[in-house]
Protein backbone atom coordinates (compact mmCIF):
# COMPACT_ATOMS: atom_id res chain seq x y z
CA UNK A 1 0.00 0.00 0.00
CA UNK A 2 1.21 3.74 -0.85
CA UNK A 3 2.05 5.13 2.38
CA UNK A 4 -0.32 7.37 3.91
CA UNK A 5 -3.54 6.21 1.90
CA UNK A 6 -5.56 5.07 5.29
CA UNK A 7 -8.62 7.12 6.91
CA UNK A 8 -9.75 6.78 10.20
CA UNK A 9 -12.96 4.21 10.12
CA UNK A 10 -15.21 7.45 11.81
CA UNK A 11 -14.65 9.47 8.45
CA UNK A 12 -15.03 6.13 6.15
CA UNK A 13 -18.23 5.56 7.74
CA UNK A 14 -19.57 9.21 7.27
CA UNK A 15 -18.39 9.19 3.78
CA UNK A 16 -20.13 6.39 2.36
CA UNK A 17 -23.32 7.52 4.76
CA UNK A 18 -22.95 10.70 2.52
CA UNK A 19 -22.81 8.81 -1.12
CA UNK A 20 -25.69 6.63 0.17
CA UNK A 21 -27.87 9.92 0.63
CA UNK A 22 -27.03 10.74 -2.89
CA UNK A 23 -27.45 7.48 -3.88
CA UNK A 24 -30.85 7.31 -2.70
CA UNK A 25 -31.71 11.00 -3.62
CA UNK A 26 -31.84 12.02 0.12
CA UNK A 27 -30.73 15.39 1.87
CA UNK A 28 -27.02 15.02 2.77
CA UNK A 29 -27.65 14.53 6.41
CA UNK A 30 -30.40 12.06 5.87
CA UNK A 31 -28.03 9.01 6.96
CA UNK A 32 -26.58 10.66 10.08
CA UNK A 33 -30.56 12.11 11.34
CA UNK A 34 -31.41 8.69 10.64
CA UNK A 35 -28.58 7.61 13.13
CA UNK A 36 -29.27 9.88 15.98
CA UNK A 37 -33.30 8.59 15.65
CA UNK A 38 -31.95 5.06 15.59
CA UNK A 39 -30.05 5.73 18.55
CA UNK A 40 -33.23 7.65 20.77
CA UNK A 41 -34.93 4.44 19.72
CA UNK A 42 -32.26 1.78 21.17
CA UNK A 43 -32.38 3.77 24.21
CA UNK A 44 -36.02 3.74 24.48
CA UNK A 45 -36.52 0.08 24.13
CA UNK A 46 -33.17 -0.29 26.61
CA UNK A 47 -32.74 2.20 28.71
CA UNK A 48 -30.19 4.97 28.82
CA UNK A 49 -27.29 2.26 28.88
CA UNK A 50 -28.10 0.66 25.85
CA UNK A 51 -25.42 -0.24 23.40
CA UNK A 52 -26.51 2.64 20.36
CA UNK A 53 -23.27 2.82 18.34
CA UNK A 54 -24.19 -1.01 16.47
CA UNK A 55 -27.78 0.33 15.58
CA UNK A 56 -25.97 3.87 14.43
CA UNK A 57 -23.17 2.34 12.06
CA UNK A 58 -26.08 0.30 10.95
CA UNK A 59 -27.89 3.39 10.18
CA UNK A 60 -24.77 4.92 8.40
CA UNK A 61 -24.11 1.80 6.07
CA UNK A 62 -28.45 1.14 5.72
CA UNK A 63 -27.45 2.47 1.77
CA UNK A 64 -23.89 1.66 1.30
CA UNK A 65 -25.08 -0.96 -1.13
CA UNK A 66 -27.29 1.31 -3.31
CA UNK A 67 -24.10 1.72 -5.75
CA UNK A 68 -23.58 -1.83 -6.11
CA UNK A 69 -27.46 -2.59 -7.37
CA UNK A 70 -27.75 0.63 -9.20
CA UNK A 71 -26.91 -0.82 -13.21
CA UNK A 72 -29.68 -3.21 -11.98
CA UNK A 73 -32.09 -0.99 -10.49
CA UNK A 74 -31.54 1.55 -13.58
CA UNK A 75 -32.30 -1.26 -15.97
CA UNK A 76 -35.75 -1.32 -14.22
CA UNK A 77 -37.19 1.73 -13.63
CA UNK A 78 -34.63 4.02 -15.56
CA UNK A 79 -33.93 6.78 -12.94
CA UNK A 80 -32.13 4.96 -10.46
CA UNK A 81 -31.97 8.22 -7.75
CA UNK A 82 -35.33 9.78 -8.15
CA UNK A 83 -37.37 6.65 -8.45
CA UNK A 84 -35.25 5.89 -4.61
CA UNK A 85 -36.15 9.15 -3.63
CA UNK A 86 -40.05 8.65 -4.69
CA UNK A 87 -40.41 5.21 -3.09
CA UNK A 88 -38.88 6.07 0.06
CA UNK A 89 -41.32 8.81 0.57
CA UNK A 90 -44.36 6.69 -0.12
CA UNK A 91 -45.01 9.06 -3.31
CA UNK A 92 -47.90 6.56 -4.70
CA UNK A 93 -49.86 9.71 -6.12
CA UNK A 94 -47.24 10.10 -8.88
CA UNK A 95 -48.02 7.55 -11.17
CA UNK A 96 -44.13 6.91 -12.22
CA UNK A 97 -43.07 6.06 -8.75
CA UNK A 98 -46.46 3.25 -8.14
CA UNK A 99 -44.98 1.81 -11.69
CA UNK A 100 -41.81 1.46 -10.55
CA UNK A 101 -43.03 -0.30 -6.86
CA UNK A 102 -44.70 -2.78 -9.23
CA UNK A 103 -41.30 -3.64 -11.40
CA UNK A 104 -38.99 -3.58 -8.42
CA UNK A 105 -41.26 -6.21 -5.94
CA UNK A 106 -41.56 -8.58 -9.08
CA UNK A 107 -37.52 -8.29 -9.13
CA UNK A 108 -36.99 -7.10 -5.52
CA UNK A 109 -34.81 -10.28 -4.68
CA UNK A 110 -32.13 -10.36 -6.68
CA UNK A 111 -31.95 -6.19 -5.98
CA UNK A 112 -31.20 -6.77 -2.29
CA UNK A 113 -29.16 -9.36 -3.10
CA UNK A 114 -26.50 -7.38 -4.24
CA UNK A 115 -27.48 -4.55 -1.77
CA UNK A 116 -27.29 -7.13 1.33
CA UNK A 117 -24.32 -8.87 0.20
CA UNK A 118 -21.83 -5.80 -0.49
CA UNK A 119 -23.36 -3.99 2.35
CA UNK A 120 -21.79 -6.72 4.43
CA UNK A 121 -18.95 -6.80 3.17
CA UNK A 122 -18.59 -3.39 3.48
CA UNK A 123 -19.07 -3.36 7.28
CA UNK A 124 -16.65 -6.29 7.33
CA UNK A 125 -14.04 -4.55 5.74
CA UNK A 126 -14.33 -1.68 8.02
CA UNK A 127 -13.57 -4.38 11.09
CA UNK A 128 -17.13 -3.41 12.65
CA UNK A 129 -18.99 -5.69 15.01
CA UNK A 130 -21.00 -8.67 14.03
CA UNK A 131 -24.08 -6.77 14.74
CA UNK A 132 -24.00 -4.20 12.12
CA UNK A 133 -22.52 -6.60 9.79
CA UNK A 134 -25.79 -8.87 10.31
CA UNK A 135 -27.65 -6.11 10.42
CA UNK A 136 -26.70 -4.76 6.78
CA UNK A 137 -26.86 -8.43 5.71
CA UNK A 138 -30.35 -8.26 6.67
CA UNK A 139 -31.65 -4.74 6.01
CA UNK A 140 -34.35 -4.75 4.14
CA UNK A 141 -36.37 -7.91 6.10
CA UNK A 142 -39.90 -7.26 7.21
CA UNK A 143 -41.53 -8.12 10.53
CA UNK A 144 -43.75 -10.38 8.72
CA UNK A 145 -41.56 -12.00 6.49
CA UNK A 146 -42.42 -10.51 3.18
CA UNK A 147 -39.28 -9.05 2.94
CA UNK A 148 -36.77 -10.09 -0.41
CA UNK A 149 -34.42 -11.53 1.82
CA UNK A 150 -36.02 -12.74 4.64
CA UNK A 151 -36.80 -16.50 3.54
CA UNK A 152 -32.64 -16.60 3.84
CA UNK A 153 -31.93 -15.39 7.38
CA UNK A 154 -32.36 -17.32 10.74
CA UNK A 155 -33.04 -14.26 12.50
CA UNK A 156 -33.56 -10.55 11.94
CA UNK A 157 -31.84 -8.05 14.67
CA UNK A 158 -33.54 -5.67 16.28
CA UNK A 159 -31.47 -2.70 14.88
CA UNK A 160 -33.29 -3.89 11.51
CA UNK A 161 -36.81 -2.36 12.55
CA UNK A 162 -34.94 0.48 14.33
CA UNK A 163 -33.19 1.74 11.69
CA UNK A 164 -36.10 1.16 9.54
CA UNK A 165 -38.71 3.35 11.97
CA UNK A 166 -36.06 5.50 12.02
CA UNK A 167 -35.56 6.17 8.29
CA UNK A 168 -38.80 6.40 8.41
CA UNK A 169 -39.47 9.18 10.66
CA UNK A 170 -37.02 11.25 8.95
CA UNK A 171 -38.36 10.95 5.75
CA UNK A 172 -42.04 11.17 5.78
CA UNK A 173 -42.28 13.78 8.79
CA UNK A 174 -40.80 16.38 6.09
CA UNK A 175 -44.38 16.41 4.91
CA UNK A 176 -46.03 16.91 8.37
CA UNK A 177 -45.35 14.10 11.15
CA UNK A 178 -49.45 13.28 10.90
CA UNK A 179 -48.41 11.76 7.53
CA UNK A 180 -45.62 10.03 8.81
CA UNK A 181 -47.72 8.56 11.77
CA UNK A 182 -50.48 7.26 9.35
CA UNK A 183 -47.80 5.65 7.31
CA UNK A 184 -46.13 4.27 10.18
CA UNK A 185 -49.17 3.11 11.82
CA UNK A 186 -50.40 1.02 8.43
CA UNK A 187 -47.10 -0.71 8.26
CA UNK A 188 -46.84 -1.54 12.40
CA UNK A 189 -46.79 -5.24 12.30
CA UNK A 190 -45.91 -5.39 9.05
CA UNK A 191 -42.42 -3.62 8.08
CA UNK A 192 -41.69 -3.39 11.75
CA UNK A 193 -42.86 -4.80 14.83
CA UNK A 194 -46.38 -3.81 16.50
CA UNK A 195 -45.14 -2.53 19.61
CA UNK A 196 -42.26 -0.65 18.38
CA UNK A 197 -43.97 1.53 16.05
CA UNK A 198 -46.41 2.37 18.88
CA UNK A 199 -42.91 3.71 20.79
CA UNK A 200 -42.29 5.39 18.21
CA UNK A 201 -45.33 7.18 17.36
CA UNK A 202 -45.54 7.95 21.17
CA UNK A 203 -41.80 9.86 21.05
CA UNK A 204 -41.04 10.87 17.51
CA UNK A 205 -42.59 14.84 18.09
CA UNK A 206 -40.53 14.83 20.77
CA UNK A 207 -37.28 13.53 19.14
CA UNK A 208 -37.73 15.91 16.13
CA UNK A 209 -38.48 18.88 18.35
CA UNK A 210 -35.03 18.21 20.40
CA UNK A 211 -33.21 17.47 16.85
CA UNK A 212 -34.05 20.33 14.95
CA UNK A 213 -33.51 22.29 17.79
CA UNK A 214 -30.24 21.33 18.36
CA UNK A 215 -27.58 22.70 16.58
CA UNK A 216 -25.04 20.71 17.73
CA UNK A 217 -26.81 16.92 17.30
CA UNK A 218 -23.98 15.38 15.26
CA UNK A 219 -21.83 15.43 18.69
CA UNK A 220 -24.51 12.82 20.08
CA UNK A 221 -23.46 10.70 17.59
CA UNK A 222 -21.73 7.47 18.49
CA UNK A 223 -19.57 6.83 16.16
CA UNK A 224 -15.98 6.07 17.69
CA UNK A 225 -16.46 4.08 20.79
CA UNK A 226 -16.63 0.55 18.88
CA UNK A 227 -13.44 1.74 16.20
CA UNK A 228 -11.58 4.11 18.31
CA UNK A 229 -7.78 4.67 16.37
CA UNK A 230 -8.85 2.01 13.49
CA UNK A 231 -8.24 2.80 9.86
CA UNK A 232 -9.16 1.31 6.75
CA UNK A 233 -7.53 2.05 2.87
CA UNK A 234 -8.96 4.78 1.08
CA UNK A 235 -8.83 2.62 -1.74
CA UNK A 236 -12.16 1.05 -0.61
CA UNK A 237 -14.09 4.02 -0.88
CA UNK A 238 -13.08 4.59 -4.17
CA UNK A 239 -14.18 0.79 -5.00
CA UNK A 240 -17.55 1.23 -3.47
CA UNK A 241 -17.79 4.72 -5.58
CA UNK A 242 -17.12 3.11 -9.10
CA UNK A 243 -19.36 -0.13 -8.45
CA UNK A 244 -22.28 2.36 -9.24
CA UNK A 245 -21.34 1.85 -13.22
CA UNK A 246 -19.47 -1.45 -14.00
CA UNK A 247 -17.39 0.06 -16.77
CA UNK A 248 -15.90 2.36 -13.99
CA UNK A 249 -14.53 -0.37 -12.25
CA UNK A 250 -10.91 0.88 -10.82
CA UNK A 251 -11.03 4.01 -12.43
CA UNK A 252 -10.59 5.83 -9.70
CA UNK A 253 -7.85 3.69 -8.45
CA UNK A 254 -6.10 4.33 -12.37
CA UNK A 255 -6.85 7.91 -12.01
CA UNK A 256 -4.92 8.11 -8.24
CA UNK A 257 -1.91 6.17 -9.77
CA UNK A 258 -1.87 9.00 -12.55
CA UNK A 259 -2.25 11.70 -10.66
CA UNK A 260 0.72 10.75 -8.15
CA UNK A 261 2.97 9.76 -10.83
CA UNK A 262 1.97 12.90 -12.48
CA UNK A 263 2.59 14.62 -9.44
CA UNK A 264 6.20 12.97 -9.06
CA UNK A 265 7.53 13.75 -12.58
CA UNK A 266 6.48 17.61 -11.90
CA UNK A 267 8.74 17.49 -9.11
CA UNK A 268 5.92 17.94 -6.39
CA UNK A 269 6.65 17.55 -3.00
CA UNK A 270 5.88 14.00 -1.30
CA UNK A 271 2.99 15.50 0.75
CA UNK A 272 1.26 17.22 -2.66
CA UNK A 273 1.90 13.31 -4.29
CA UNK A 274 -0.03 12.25 -1.55
CA UNK A 275 -2.46 14.61 -1.62
CA UNK A 276 -3.15 14.44 -5.77
CA UNK A 277 -3.25 10.36 -5.19
CA UNK A 278 -6.05 10.89 -2.18
CA UNK A 279 -7.69 13.54 -3.81
CA UNK A 280 -8.10 11.65 -6.92
CA UNK A 281 -9.66 8.35 -5.48
CA UNK A 282 -12.16 10.35 -4.00
CA UNK A 283 -13.27 12.29 -7.12
CA UNK A 284 -15.99 10.57 -8.46
CA UNK A 285 -18.16 10.70 -4.71
CA UNK A 286 -20.59 12.93 -6.52
CA UNK A 287 -21.28 10.92 -9.46
CA UNK A 288 -23.83 8.82 -7.13
CA UNK A 289 -26.08 11.75 -7.32
CA UNK A 290 -26.41 11.61 -11.52
CA UNK A 291 -28.51 8.75 -12.13
CA UNK A 292 -26.96 5.60 -14.38
CA UNK A 293 -29.33 6.14 -17.18
CA UNK A 294 -27.62 9.80 -17.77
CA UNK A 295 -24.15 7.77 -16.89
CA UNK A 296 -25.04 6.04 -20.22
CA UNK A 297 -26.43 8.06 -22.56
CA UNK A 298 -24.55 7.47 -25.88
CA UNK A 299 -26.67 10.42 -27.57
CA UNK A 300 -26.69 13.79 -27.71
CA UNK A 301 -27.94 15.02 -23.48
CA UNK A 302 -30.30 17.25 -22.57
CA UNK A 303 -30.22 20.48 -20.89
CA UNK A 304 -31.51 18.70 -17.68
CA UNK A 305 -29.20 15.98 -17.82
CA UNK A 306 -26.56 18.23 -18.54
CA UNK A 307 -26.75 20.00 -15.86
CA UNK A 308 -27.10 16.93 -13.62
CA UNK A 309 -23.51 16.11 -14.82
CA UNK A 310 -22.35 19.17 -14.22
CA UNK A 311 -23.53 19.21 -10.46
CA UNK A 312 -21.22 15.97 -10.03
CA UNK A 313 -18.06 17.32 -8.72
CA UNK A 314 -20.74 20.05 -6.72
CA UNK A 315 -21.65 17.05 -4.64
CA UNK A 316 -18.19 16.06 -4.23
CA UNK A 317 -16.90 19.26 -3.04
CA UNK A 318 -19.90 19.69 -0.94
CA UNK A 319 -18.59 16.50 0.84
CA UNK A 320 -16.03 18.20 2.18
CA UNK A 321 -17.90 19.77 5.11
CA UNK A 322 -19.41 16.12 5.98
CA UNK A 323 -16.34 13.72 6.12
CA UNK A 324 -13.97 14.79 8.91
CA UNK A 325 -10.08 14.15 7.91
CA UNK A 326 -11.13 13.55 4.29
CA UNK A 327 -12.75 17.42 3.82
CA UNK A 328 -9.36 18.74 1.98
CA UNK A 329 -9.30 15.56 -0.28
CA UNK A 330 -13.10 15.67 -1.11
CA UNK A 331 -12.08 19.58 -1.78
CA UNK A 332 -9.26 19.00 -4.44
CA UNK A 333 -10.76 15.78 -5.84
CA UNK A 334 -13.99 18.10 -6.92
CA UNK A 335 -11.52 19.87 -9.56
CA UNK A 336 -11.66 17.06 -11.91
CA UNK A 337 -14.17 18.37 -14.12
CA UNK A 338 -12.81 21.36 -14.17
CA UNK A 339 -10.94 23.60 -17.20
CA UNK A 340 -8.61 26.11 -17.21
CA UNK A 341 -10.31 28.29 -19.76
CA UNK A 342 -13.53 28.51 -16.80
CA UNK A 343 -15.64 25.57 -19.42
CA UNK A 344 -15.82 22.98 -16.59
CA UNK A 345 -17.76 22.10 -13.66
CA UNK A 346 -19.20 23.12 -11.33
CA UNK A 347 -17.10 26.09 -10.44
CA UNK A 348 -15.96 27.52 -14.19
CA UNK A 349 -12.93 28.69 -12.65
CA UNK A 350 -10.16 29.16 -14.65
CA UNK A 351 -6.32 29.61 -14.31
CA UNK A 352 -4.64 30.59 -11.38
CA UNK A 353 -8.09 30.14 -9.13
CA UNK A 354 -7.15 26.57 -9.74
CA UNK A 355 -4.75 24.54 -7.32
CA UNK A 356 -1.69 23.03 -8.86
CA UNK A 357 -2.89 19.39 -7.32
CA UNK A 358 -6.83 20.31 -8.80
CA UNK A 359 -4.65 20.65 -12.30
CA UNK A 360 -3.17 17.35 -11.88
CA UNK A 361 -6.19 15.61 -11.30
CA UNK A 362 -7.79 17.44 -13.83
CA UNK A 363 -5.28 16.30 -16.27
CA UNK A 364 -5.47 12.51 -14.93
CA UNK A 365 -9.05 12.38 -14.61
CA UNK A 366 -9.11 12.84 -18.37
CA UNK A 367 -6.21 10.81 -19.36
CA UNK A 368 -7.46 7.73 -17.87
CA UNK A 369 -11.18 8.03 -19.28
CA UNK A 370 -9.72 8.39 -23.09
CA UNK A 371 -8.03 5.28 -22.43
CA UNK A 372 -10.84 3.70 -20.75
CA UNK A 373 -13.89 2.24 -22.77
CA UNK A 374 -17.04 3.88 -22.33
CA UNK A 375 -21.02 2.95 -23.27
CA UNK A 376 -20.75 5.05 -26.50
CA UNK A 377 -17.10 5.09 -27.77
CA UNK A 378 -14.18 2.18 -27.52
CA UNK A 379 -10.76 2.64 -25.49
CA UNK A 380 -8.43 4.81 -27.33
CA UNK A 381 -4.87 3.65 -27.55
CA UNK A 382 -2.15 5.72 -25.17
CA UNK A 383 -0.92 7.56 -28.02
CA UNK A 384 -4.02 8.50 -29.46
CA UNK A 385 -5.55 9.75 -26.06
CA UNK A 386 -2.05 11.55 -25.10
CA UNK A 387 -2.39 14.19 -28.54
CA UNK A 388 -6.50 14.33 -28.05
CA UNK A 389 -5.20 15.78 -24.74
CA UNK A 390 -2.12 17.78 -25.27
CA UNK A 391 -4.90 19.49 -28.29
CA UNK A 392 -6.94 19.93 -25.39
CA UNK A 393 -4.14 22.11 -23.29
CA UNK A 394 -2.81 23.72 -26.70
CA UNK A 395 -6.22 25.35 -26.67
CA UNK A 396 -5.99 26.27 -23.11
CA UNK A 397 -8.62 23.50 -21.43
CA UNK A 398 -5.94 21.67 -19.35
CA UNK A 399 -2.30 22.66 -17.82
CA UNK A 400 0.42 21.74 -20.66
CA UNK A 401 2.54 20.61 -18.00
CA UNK A 402 0.29 18.54 -16.24
CA UNK A 403 -0.58 17.09 -19.26
CA UNK A 404 2.37 15.88 -20.38
CA UNK A 405 3.48 14.55 -16.96
CA UNK A 406 0.52 12.27 -16.42
CA UNK A 407 0.45 11.04 -19.90
CA UNK A 408 4.24 10.74 -19.71
CA UNK A 409 4.90 9.16 -16.05
CA UNK A 410 5.74 5.62 -16.29
CA UNK A 411 2.88 3.89 -13.77
CA UNK A 412 3.43 0.67 -11.45
CA UNK A 413 0.69 -1.85 -11.45
CA UNK A 414 -0.31 -1.65 -7.94
CA UNK A 415 0.95 -4.49 -5.61
CA UNK A 416 -1.13 -7.52 -5.72
CA UNK A 417 -1.66 -9.42 -2.51
CA UNK A 418 -1.34 -13.64 -2.34
CA UNK A 419 -2.97 -14.37 -6.16
CA UNK A 420 -6.32 -16.25 -5.49
CA UNK A 421 -7.97 -16.79 -9.10
CA UNK A 422 -5.98 -18.34 -12.32
CA UNK A 423 -4.59 -16.50 -14.84
CA UNK A 424 -7.89 -17.38 -17.03
CA UNK A 425 -10.33 -16.65 -13.87
CA UNK A 426 -8.62 -13.35 -13.69
CA UNK A 427 -8.85 -12.64 -17.49
CA UNK A 428 -12.90 -13.72 -17.28
CA UNK A 429 -13.78 -11.93 -14.31
CA UNK A 430 -12.53 -8.90 -14.84
CA UNK A 431 -14.33 -8.57 -18.26
CA UNK A 432 -17.36 -9.55 -15.99
CA UNK A 433 -16.69 -6.77 -13.21
CA UNK A 434 -17.05 -4.26 -16.37
CA UNK A 435 -20.72 -5.81 -16.71
CA UNK A 436 -20.04 -7.73 -19.23
CA UNK A 437 -22.53 -10.33 -20.02
CA UNK A 438 -21.21 -14.54 -20.15
CA UNK A 439 -21.88 -14.68 -24.05
CA UNK A 440 -19.56 -10.87 -24.78
CA UNK A 441 -17.07 -12.60 -22.56
CA UNK A 442 -17.62 -16.05 -24.33
CA UNK A 443 -17.18 -14.06 -27.81
CA UNK A 444 -14.32 -12.04 -26.40
CA UNK A 445 -12.07 -14.63 -25.40
CA UNK A 446 -13.46 -17.33 -27.94
CA UNK A 447 -15.13 -19.70 -25.54
CA UNK A 448 -17.72 -21.11 -24.71
CA UNK A 449 -20.41 -19.78 -22.26
CA UNK A 450 -20.76 -22.62 -20.42
CA UNK A 451 -16.98 -22.56 -19.72
CA UNK A 452 -17.06 -18.86 -18.88
CA UNK A 453 -20.09 -19.92 -16.14
CA UNK A 454 -17.87 -22.28 -14.94
CA UNK A 455 -14.75 -19.92 -14.04
CA UNK A 456 -17.47 -17.30 -12.55
CA UNK A 457 -18.46 -19.58 -10.22
CA UNK A 458 -15.06 -20.90 -9.48
CA UNK A 459 -13.99 -16.87 -8.78
CA UNK A 460 -17.44 -16.21 -6.69
CA UNK A 461 -16.87 -19.27 -4.63
CA UNK A 462 -13.18 -18.58 -3.39
CA UNK A 463 -14.39 -14.76 -3.17
CA UNK A 464 -17.09 -15.75 -0.67
CA UNK A 465 -19.64 -14.19 -2.96
CA UNK A 466 -22.51 -14.46 -4.81
CA UNK A 467 -23.07 -11.37 -6.81
CA UNK A 468 -21.05 -9.95 -9.22
CA UNK A 469 -20.84 -6.57 -7.39
CA UNK A 470 -19.70 -8.12 -4.21
CA UNK A 471 -17.30 -9.95 -5.75
CA UNK A 472 -15.91 -7.02 -7.70
CA UNK A 473 -15.79 -4.97 -4.37
CA UNK A 474 -13.47 -8.21 -3.08
CA UNK A 475 -11.34 -8.64 -6.16
CA UNK A 476 -10.67 -4.75 -6.19
CA UNK A 477 -9.91 -4.70 -2.67
CA UNK A 478 -7.55 -7.87 -2.69
CA UNK A 479 -6.16 -5.75 -5.83
CA UNK A 480 -6.53 -8.89 -7.97
CA UNK A 481 -8.77 -7.20 -10.76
Amino acid sequence: MHPDTTTPITDAVRTLAYVGDLSMGQPTEHSLRTAWLAARIAEAVGGAGADTSAVQHAALLRWSGCTANAPEFSALVGDDVGMRAGLLAHRLDDPAVVHAAGQLHRDRRPLSQIHCEVSGEIACMLRLSPDVENALRAIFATYDGSGPNHSRLRTVPDSVYMVALASDVEILSRDGLPRALEIIAHQSGKTYPAELAALVSRHAAGWLEALDGDDDWQAALDLGASVAGGSVPLELLADVIDLKLPWMTGYSRRVALAARDGAASMGLDMAAQQSCYRAALLHGIGRAAVPNSVWNTSGKLSLAAREKLRLAPYWTSRAAACIGSLARDAEIGSYAGERLDGSGAFRACAGAAMPVEGKIVAAASAWIALQSQRPWRAALAAGDASALLAEEAAAGRFDADAVRAVSGAMQAAPPSEKILLTERETAIFRRISLGLTNKEVARDLDISPSTVRTHVENVFRKLGCSTRAAATLKAATLRLL
